[in-house]
């Protein structure tokens, strides 16, 4: 049976990664987070292949538990630690964002790169706080508008995501929750190409291999969309700490 949620995930399994970002952006941001404990406890929630979870891995020295409710994802995601020669400090946990059966204070550092979104950002913050050790962070990536009044076309897409706020409404909400932002960053448009261009690529694949147009096009839209109004939105990055 040919039908859209078949071919979505016909597009999507197996692409290196679900949202914008890249390699670059991840060292960039744990850069920024400063002071961590030796060997960190890390998290990274919604993890999708793992384009975050082997840097993590790699780049901190610490262990990461990579959460993620596809067990394709779970799957890929192990096997790109192998290959990457960091299985012993990579951990897949099959469990919803909202419901980590983790215990209180047992993270150092809480990474979603484009997973937020899922339950809401102030929601996933609310019910993160408990998990973060003394002196733990958040980094996660966030879509917003970068414009107070963007196009129809660019409002109509992103309608799925009432919550969607400008980056000054999320760190007003960010502090009015008691967290300190200790830095923000926008996505290059190179990052939204680490992203498009493989997700192009499996579209193109597919086509060739008869499946129906319509049902492509409807979950390649977001590549036309961005072509056409990009300049109204993008993920930006943010890198928290809990006050008091």
């Amino acid at each position: 049976m040919t039908d859209l949620a078949s071919v979505f995930w016909r597009v999507h399994d197996g692409l290196p990664r679900e949202a914008p970002g890249s390699e670059a952006t991840t060292a960039l941001l744990l850069g920024l987070v400063g002071n961590l404990a030796a060997a960190p406890r890390v998290l990274d929630v919604g993890c999708g292949t793992g384009p975050a979870t082997v840097p993590l891995a790699r780049l901190t020295g610490g262990h990461v538990t990579a959460v993620d409710l596809h067990e394709p994802f779970l799957a890929a995601l192990a096997e790109r630690a192998r290959a990457a020669g960091v299985a012993d400090r990579v951990s897949p946990l099959r469990a919803s964002m909202d419901a980590l059966p983790l215990a209180d204070g047992s993270v150092d550092l809480l990474w979603a790169e484009g997973s937020a979104y899922v339950v809401g950002v102030d929601t996933a913050l609310d019910s993160w706080r408990r998990l973060l050790a003394p002196g733990g962070a958040v980094v996660l990536t966030e879509a917003e508008w970068l414009t107070p009044d963007p196009a129809p076309g660019a409002r109509d897409f992103w309608a799925a995501y009432p919550g969607m706020r400008t980056t000054a409404a999320n760190v007003a909400a960010m502090q009015a929750a008691e967290w300190t932002v200790h830095a923000t960053y926008v996505l290059p448009e190179s990052d939204w190409q680490e992203y498009y261009g493989p997700l192009g690529a499996r579209l193109e694949q597919l086509r060739g291999e008869g499946v129906p147009d319509d049902l492509l096009a409807q979950v390649g839209e977001e590549i036309g969309v961005r072509a056409a109004y990009g300049a109204d939105y993008g993920y930006t990055a943010y890198v928290l700490r809990p006050r008091g």
